[in-house]
C-alpha cells in the first residue's frame, strides 16, 4: 500500500520535502510509522517531540493507519 504522508515546519525540512509517499506491505499502526521514519529520516529521533495526526485529528501510537488515512507529521510547538 502507499501511505502519503504530510509534512509542516521542521519534519518537513527533514523529510526533504512536504509530502513523501511510503510503501508498506499492510496497514500500520502510528508507533510502528514512527519507527518506520525514524529509521528512514533520523535526524526526527532528535526532536524533543512531534505528533502523528491521522484524519486531523492527534493520533495515539496503537492507532490502526490505512492507507486512505490523511497522515500528518506535526512538528514540536514552541510558545511565547
Amino acid at each position: 500500500m502507499k501511505l502519503k504522508i504530510l509534512a509542516f515546519g521542521i519534519t518537513k525540512d527533514i523529510l526533504g520535502a512536504a509530502e513523501k509517499e511510503l510503501e508498506t506491505q499492510d496497514d500500520l499502526k502510528v508507533g510502528q510509522l514512527k519507527r518506520i521514519l525514524e529509521e528512514n529520516f533520523p535526524p526526527l529521533v532528535k526532536l524533543k517531540s512531534y505528533f502523528i495526526a491521522v484524519n486531523e485529528e492527534y493520533a495515539e501510537d496503537d492507532q490502526i493507519i490505512v492507507y486512505t488515512d490523511e497522515v500528518a507529521l506535526i512538528p514540536p510547538v514552541s510558545g511565547g
